[in-house]
């Protein structure tokens, strides 16, 4: 079932829109009596920051990081207890400062080595290049938050959660494109996009309802002992029905 949709603007990326949507829906489950453990989508809303406030909120990620992901440089060896890098040749390559990158807006931090660390270094022509006189490089802030999420990813529940996203969630777009009239939304502002989207969402929805079909149990057990309402008397009974459906979160009509 879609349990939430929204339109936002093109010209922002998916992961940018990752804490919105968990709020929104964490709190509508949280509503229906539902727990939300795990958080399952694609690449495109993988980011250090996505990380960091899904763990914040008690969720477990599932997104495959981005290939361009690295925890440093090739060869490297990362020292996490005394937050430095040791590279190739056994050298300490210690944290400088933290900055944001102005091009992509992206906390980092900053590796650099002292130039007399380098200067006698066998592979400085190959580490360093020919203009730099120190090695210096920077890596995503929420390093730990990557790594906690790839091997989440990698682990066997996580190629079960990409199993179940790609042979239940991926066939929902393309069933809202080709059936729900979502392949294109001819309205202009996001006001009107909403509506649309939403009223696609709740025709997928009930053609869910109308092809569910209920198990029934077939041993006696989840029928109500009829036996005992002559005993406990029919208000009683009543009663109790009431509290068994109130318990389940049901409603009468």
């Amino acid at each position: 079932m879609i349990t939430d949709i929204r339109a936002y603007h093109a010209d922002g990326k998916d992961n940018q829109q990752l804490p919105d949507i968990v709020k929104r829906v964490k709190l509508r489950l949280w509503q229906q009596g539902l727990v939300w453990e795990n958080c399952v989508a694609d690449t495109g809303y993988s980011s250090g920051e996505n990380y960091a406030f899904l763990e914040a909120q008690g969720l477990k990620s599932f997104i495959p990081a981005h290939g361009t992901f690295k925890g440093g440089p090739d060869g490297f060896r990362y020292v996490e207890d005394q937050d430095h890098y040791l590279c190739p040749q056994g050298k300490i390559i210690p944290f400088t400062k933290e900055f944001n990158d102005y091009r992509t807006g992206t906390r980092k931090k900053e590796y650099r080595a002292r130039k007399h660390v380098c200067i006698d270094c066998p592979i400085r022509s190959s580490c360093l290049g020919k203009s730099a006189q120190e090695k210096k490089f920077s890596v995503t802030y929420y390093r730990a938050e990557y790594q906690r999420n790839i091997a989440r990813v990698e682990s066997p529940q996580g190629r079960y959660m990409k199993g179940k996203r790609q042979s239940t969630v991926e066939p929902v777009f393309g069933t809202l494109t080709q059936f729900m009239g979502l392949r294109k939304v001819n309205t202009i502002g996001l006001r009107q996009a909403n509506k649309c989207m939403q009223l696609s969402a709740i025709a997928y929805n009930l053609k869910k309802y109308l092809k569910f079909s209920q198990k029934r149990v077939k041993s006696g057990a989840g029928m109500l002992d009829l036996f005992l309402i002559p005993k406990i008397g029919l208000k009683q009974a009543y009663r109790y029905i009431l509290k068994a459906l109130h318990f389940a979160n049901l409603q009468t009509i």
